[in-house]
Parts: C-alpha cells; structure tokens; sequence
C-alpha cells in the first residue's frame, strides 16, 4: 500500500504538480495523426489538465497551442488556417505554431502591440502514425528511437482508447503479468468462437515472475509451468514513464502463424497512458509486426470492437459494460466479450476514478507494481530537487533502443531467463 502522500504525488499531473512536472519531462503523444484531417480541423485536446488545440498549418508544420485566445478567450479549435498559422474567428488574431501573433487586424497600423502578445505553444513532432508534444522547459530531448515508431504503416495497427481513470490505473494494469490467466480467460472448447488466441498457456495462473531495473525502466519476466520439461516465459518493458512493450495475445492468422504456435520476438504491443487529467486518460495502442505486414482486415474487428465514436468503448460504467453472464457460463471469464482492450479497460475503470493505494494489499504477483512506484517516486523527488528524469535522452549518438527486447517463447526449465532476451529478441 501507500500513504496518501504518495498517492497523490503518483497520480496528479496538473501544470505544477510533482508527477506533472515529470511527464512533462518526456515526449508525449497527444493524438494520432489520423485524427488531424484532411480539410484542415484543428483539434481541442486536454492533456495533463491543460486545454489545448492542435493544428497543421498550410506549410504542413504541426503546432499546439493553448485552446483560448489571449485576446478574449475565445476556443480557437474553431479557428481558421490561414496566412501561416491558426486564426481566431471572433477578432481575426492569428497565430503561427511557435505562439506568436502575426496579425490583428483591429489595431491600427502603427500599432506594435502584437509583438507583445504570445500564445502558449508546444513543440511537436510526428512518427509511427502519432504525434508527440514536449510539454516541459527547455530543449526537448530526443524522441527515443523506439523500433515501433519507424516501421512501414502496413506493419502497425495504430489506435487509442478513452478511459474514465487516472492514468496510474492503465499503467500498472499494463504491468500486471497475472491478470492474463483470470481476466482475459477464454473457456476451454469456445477459442475459435471468441476470437482470441488462448491456449493451455493460460492454465498456471499463479506465475513466477522476476524484475529487473534497467535505464528505460524494468524488464519483466513472468514465467509459467508448460510441462514437467519446458516453461512458457514472456517478457515485458516498462517504459518511463507510463509506457510498456509487451508480448501481444494475437488473434490467429493476423501475421499467417495458426493458434498456439510460440511467437518468439515476432509480434508485439506497446501501450502509452497520458493523462487527459486527474480522472481520465487516454491509452495509445501499437499492434507491431517487425518483419511482415498486419492483416489489418482480420486484427481490426477484434481489437477495435464495440468502439463508438470519438475512439471510446460503447460498454462503459453506464451500461456495466454490457457484462452478459450466460457468456460467463459458455465462453469468456469475464463476460464482455473478445476485447483485450475492452476487457483491461473495465478493470481499471472499476477501480474508481483515483485507486485508494492506502487500503490495497499487493502480494507477490504484484512485485513489477511495487518496484514501478518505487521508480516513479523516486523519478518525481529527483526532478523536483533539480534534477535530471530517467530515459531522458540528450545525445543522438545515445539514442539507441536494442536493448529494450520483447520476448514471448517455450523455453527449457534449465534455461536462465535473464539470457532470453539477448538471444534472438526483438527490440521493442
């Protein structure tokens, strides 16, 4: 458990607050680069509590800017783009990505006043079908050289889902190896109906799992009895400071392997949690296939099923998720259909809107929680004494990423698992 002080240290990231000032620290995505369309949109954003519009001027040059207007406050997601940059539609103030103001035509003309007015402005950039902001001072660092982020489009299903929780919740259910064997259960005889590939590696659902601190975060290592000769192992990444890579429970056929065959480092996913503020969040999902395309067409229906509009879940708290117990009985653990996503969303929104850590009692399948508190407050002190955040990375030539592996295989029970990733694994 923790004492409300770290709590509230873990989970408010306003503009001032310790955890804030630590996200801020890092690039963050803050939409995905489908949702800036062609006719010109800009987009209302709220990320980490700040009201936000992000744009694409005519030069193709991406700028995020404070939602209301300096002059009177007016939204200016509703603005024209024009004439270089963003401009209001109430007084005709226009503004390029950098926050400058280039133009208010109700001044005179010998009037210098515009050169006295900024708007609030974020640098962005683009990569793997997202687009990132640096939110804290200074120089931005690199964007880390994440493999997910420069493959072909055809080998990425890229996407986000809305949550009604703070975004502690979605992280630390990202880095929960033993909820795989009870929340996502498939019954035995119903995989093929469900969708979803599963498999007797689900069976143990008690397993062994070892962490280990590395300079991007932790490697996990969970481990499963397979039979009396071989183990299921998978290992997993959290990444600073709310991100992880993780084996992917794939559909079958989406890269051509049939159901059951051991992946190995060939196919993956990477959830990134960003808080929209205190009580909500958005999860960003990258389904990647390193070495061949995705078959998008069969991949898409079961990770993006029962979405509604504006990239959130038609089953919600309103409805109890649309929780069917006769599929309880006949199909699935948990009652709400095929979804992983679905399915880890429920479970962290029923947590409340800001989990009550002072009560909770972790116990040993909980170690990659614990060690990831430990990191993150100890990350949160460091930056608030003046220091620099961990994974903050100022030197290209130390912008490299083999070392952070995904791995998902049948191994010897004789086999040391800390040499699993060095073998054949994929970077992440």
């Amino acid at each position: 458990m923790l004492s409300q002080e770290d709590n509230d240290l873990l989970t408010q990231t306003g503009p001032g607050t310790p955890a804030g000032n630590l996200l801020r620290r890092y690039w963050q995505p803050v939409a995905l680069s489908e949702e800036l369309t062609e006719d010109g949109t800009p987009l209302a954003l709220r990320v980490m509590g700040e009201d936000l519009t992000l744009f694409r001027d005519e030069f193709e040059r991406l700028g995020l800017l404070g939602l209301r207007c300096p002059h009177r406050g007016t939204d200016l997601s509703y603005g024209r783009i024009e004439d270089g940059g963003l401009r209001c539609v109430y007084h005709g103030w226009l503004f390029d990505v950098h926050g400058n103001c280039l133009d208010q035509p109700g001044e005179p003309e010998w009037s210098k006043f515009a050169g006295k007015v900024r708007q609030r402005s974020y640098p962005c950039t683009e990569r793997g079908g997202l687009i990132f902001a640096y939110m804290g001072p200074g120089e931005p660092p690199e964007l880390p050289d994440y493999e997910c982020l420069g493959l072909p489009e055809e080998n990425v299903l890229v996407t986000k889902f809305y949550h009604e929780c703070n975004y502690l919740h979605g992280h630390e259910g990202n880095i929960d190896p033993q909820h795989l064997a009870t929340l996502h259960y498939v019954l035995p005889g119903e995989v093929a109906d469900a969708g979803v590939r599963w498999d007797a590696k689900g069976i143990d659902v008690a397993p062994r799992i070892e962490v280990e601190e590395t300079d991007y975060g932790i490697r996990i290592y969970s481990g499963r009895d397979l039979d009396d000769e071989h183990d299921y192992v998978r290992i997993t990444n959290y990444v600073y400071p709310a991100a992880v890579a993780f084996p992917a429970l794939r559909p079958p056929d989406i890269t051509g392997a049939p159901i059951g065959t051991a992946v190995g480092a060939g196919f993956y996913g990477v959830n990134w949690q960003v808080p929209i503020d205190d009580t909500h969040h958005w999860k960003y999902m990258l389904l990647v296939s390193p070495d061949a395309p995705l078959a998008k067409e069969r991949i898409g229906p079961v990770i993006l099923a029962d979405m509604g509009p504006g990239y959130a879940h038609v089953r919600d708290r309103s409805n109890r998720y649309l929780q069917d117990r006769a599929e309880m009985r006949r199909t699935t653990f948990l009652g709400m259909g095929a979804s992983f996503a679905l399915q880890d969303k429920f479970a962290v929104e029923a947590q409340g809107d800001i989990q009550d850590r002072t009560v909770e009692h972790l116990g040993y399948a909980d170690k990659p929680v614990a060690l990831s508190r430990r990191l993150l407050l100890r990350a949160i002190r460091e930056v608030a004494e003046g220091g620099e955040a961990p994974h903050v990375l100022r030197d290209p030539a130390q912008n490299r990423m083999e070392h952070l592996r995904v791995y998902e295989a049948v191994v010897p029970k004789t086999e040391e698992w800390s040499s699993i990733w060095q073998k054949d694994a994929a970077p992440g």
